[in-house]
Formats: structure tokens, sequence, C-alpha cells
């Protein structure tokens, strides 16, 4: 037995908690961060090969990710909730044995060909040996393991266990702050959009808390919902709101905007100036949105009417100005939105759909700045707003 075996795990890790704070000063990202620690491991005579770091987030499409340092190089894999869950893949794996028992998974890999899909790629890779351990998290709810394999021949000897056991325990706080701040982040983009998510956690938390900002404002409003509501069993009529929503939001996001709010069928959305080079074009980006959207809807009322289900329509009002974006509400419940003028104006045009009966009508200060060619629908009045208003609309399809 050589001098390296005859050190305890205590001793192979003599002064790591220190570099690691020194290390995470240095390389916060959490990818560096992990490569500069395997890479240390090795450094200290541990014969880590492969080194993994398997994190679950709490997001509606993303269960999580992966780091794997291999060979010195470190490579990010992340997985959609739906192919882990459930799947083979997961169920017979290290992970899912780690995940259900909360104790570490240790498998020799020179004793032929192994069950576990993950183990077999690995020694056929060369690998001998493989350990897993779990992250001490305050929530144990979600996936925090980590996982080392070795090419010696032998494996791991039980000193070296330890002190990858240890390592483990010291790298994860470092992990853990990570899943927070992404899940932190992830919540408030998937529940508030990502523009008003990142002024949140910039700091801009507090009531009456307010930027005046350029932009253009959408609002739309699913046609004859309430009456659809009131008769069609209700997990139909959600199944329709988000067959409708969907597409909406997408193409949103796709040309810059943000959804701001749900309100019931309606949806206020808004494409800020300064993110689109002026309101020309915040104006021209919501207009090619709205095109793009009622092209969806288009497609998905001609397979839902050859599905037998009932078709969807909406009305859209598109108007541009400035607005109030910020923090509104109670001390203890804040609501992060836009508000003022502009956003009243576009739920006027968006009540005149139904009279013109046209999906997409647009202010003049709209077409004005959009500067296209858009078809001229007269002069209409606006409820609560003094005199007739010019309005617009698309180009027929």
């Amino acid at each position: 037995m050589n001098e390296r075996n005859l050190l305890t795990g205590q001793d192979l890790l003599a002064g790591l908690g220190q570099q690691l704070v020194a290390l995470a000063a240095e390389s916060p990202a959490l990818e560096k961060l992990f490569s500069a620690f395997s890479r240390e491991l090795t450094r200290r005579g541990l014969p880590v090969w492969r080194a993994q770091l398997g994190l679950e987030v709490l997001h509606p499409e993303e269960s999580g990710w992966m780091l794997i340092w291999l060979d010195e190089q470190l490579a990010t894999r992340e997985r959609k909730r739906s192919e882990v869950l459930g799947q083979q893949l997961y169920t017979n794996s290290p992970t899912w044995v780690v995940d259900t028992t909360d104790q570490p998974f240790r498998k020799s890999l020179e004793d032929g060909p192994q069950s576990m899909e993950l183990l077999e790629e690995l020694r056929q890779q060369g690998a001998t040996d493989y350990v897993m351990f779990p992250l001490p998290f305050f929530d144990k709810q979600r996936t925090a393991v980590t996982s080392f394999a070795t090419q010696r021949p032998g494996g791991f000897t039980e000193d070296e266990i330890a002190a990858l056991y240890q390592a483990a325990k010291l790298f994860s706080p470092y992990a853990e702050r990570h899943v927070l701040r992404r899940m932190t982040i992830d919540l408030l983009d998937t529940y508030i959009g990502h523009r008003s998510g990142r002024r949140i956690t910039d700091g801009q938390i507090e009531l009456g808390q307010i930027d005046y900002i350029e932009a253009a404002i959408w609002l739309t409003d699913l046609r004859g919902f309430t009456r659809y509501s009131e008769q069609a069993p209700i997990a139909e009529v959600i199944g329709s709101l988000n067959a409708w929503l969907g597409p909406m939001v997408k193409v949103i996001e796709e040309h810059g905007g943000e959804v701001l709010k749900f309100i019931g069928d309606s949806v206020l959305a808004s494409f800020a100036a300064g993110d689109h080079g002026g309101r020309q074009g915040a104006c021209r980006q919501a207009l090619a949105a709205a095109t793009a959207f009622r092209a969806a809807i288009d497609k998905l009322n001609a397979r839902r009417e050859a599905e037998g289900q009932r078709s969807l329509h909406f009305g859209l009002g598109l108007h541009v100005g400035e607005v109030a974006y910020g923090n509104i509400g109670a001390a203890t419940r804040l609501d992060f939105t836009v508000i003022g003028p502009a956003v009243n104006r576009a739920a006027r045009l968006q009540e005149l759909t139904k009279k013109l009966g046209e999906p997409i009508v647009i202010s003049t200060d709209f077409a004005a700045d959009a500067a296209v060619e858009l078809r001229d629908l007269g002069l209409h009045s606006l409820r609560d707003v003094a005199g007739e208003q010019r309005i617009f609309a698309p180009p027929q399809p």
C-alpha cells in the first residue's frame, strides 16, 4: 500500500474549505467553480477521472441540469422535465437510488456488464469504480447529487471515498446557492416575465417605485368567453384558454415583448421602446407579433373545427405611449405592471374590435410610429375618450 492510501480523508482535504471560499470569489459561475473544484481534487491525489453535479430546479419545462467534468473538460446538459420524471433512464439510475434513499450509492465496475445504462457506458469507457453522494441541501424535495468515477484498477480506496464524501459536503452550499438563485429567476420569469423579474432581483421592490417608459401596449380578449365558461365544463374551458394563450405568449416573446398580466381571458403585454431602438421598432415588433398570432389562431381554429371543437376568436387593441412601469399595490402585496392612459386607450381599442368586427385595431399614434401600410377604418368614438379617433387595422391576410 503506497503512502497516498495511508492518508485519511481528512488529510486529503486539508484546507479545501478555505480554497473553495477563494475559488468562489474568483469564479462565481457554477460551471467554473465545479471545474476548479474537480481539478483541485485530482491535484490532491484523488484518482477522479469523471465528476458530475446533478441539480434539479423548479421550472415548468426544465427539470434541471448536469455538469460533467471529464478529462479536464466540462460539459453542461439540461434536461426537459418531460424527459426525466417517470422515465426508465431515471428510474434505473444511481440518481433514482440516491433520491429515494438519501444515502450514498457505490458500485464497482470491474465485475462485468452493468444493468444501469449509465454505469455500463462508463464501464465501457474504462471506469472501474463509481460513487454518488446526496448533497445536504436544506430542500430535500429535488435532486441534488454529485458523483465521481475512476479508471484506476481496483477503484477508490475507503479513505478516498470518505474524502470524496466530505468534499461533496464542502461543495454543497455553493451548489445550493446557485440552485436557489436559478429557481428565483426562473419563477419570476415564469410568473411575471423576464424584464420585470430582472428589475425585482435587481432590487426594485418598494411600493411606488416607478419608471416612466415609452412602450407599445397590447391588450387582447377572448370573444364570448363569459358565455362559453357558463355553459361548458370547466376542464374544457381551461383547455381552450390554454390553447389560445400558448401561441399568444410564444409570438409576444419571440418578438421581444413581455406578457405582464393574465386577467381572466384578457392579456396585457408591452413592447418597451428602449428594447427595440425606439417607438417605431416597438410598434413594428408588436404589429408583427399580432400578425403572427392571427395566423396561428387561424391554424388552431382549423384544427379545432376538424375535431368538432369550438373556434376561438379574439379582439386585440394596439396603442403606444408613455406608461408608468413598476410597483403598485400595498406594502405586503405588490404587483409589477404598467399603468397609464396608454393602457386605457389599448383597452378601449380592444372593446372597439367587437363593434367593427375586426380582430386587431390600431390607434393613430401606433400607426404613425409603425409607419407601415395599414387599412384606414375611419373615425370612431372610444369610451371615455374625448372626440373621435381615427382607427386602423392590419392588411387583410
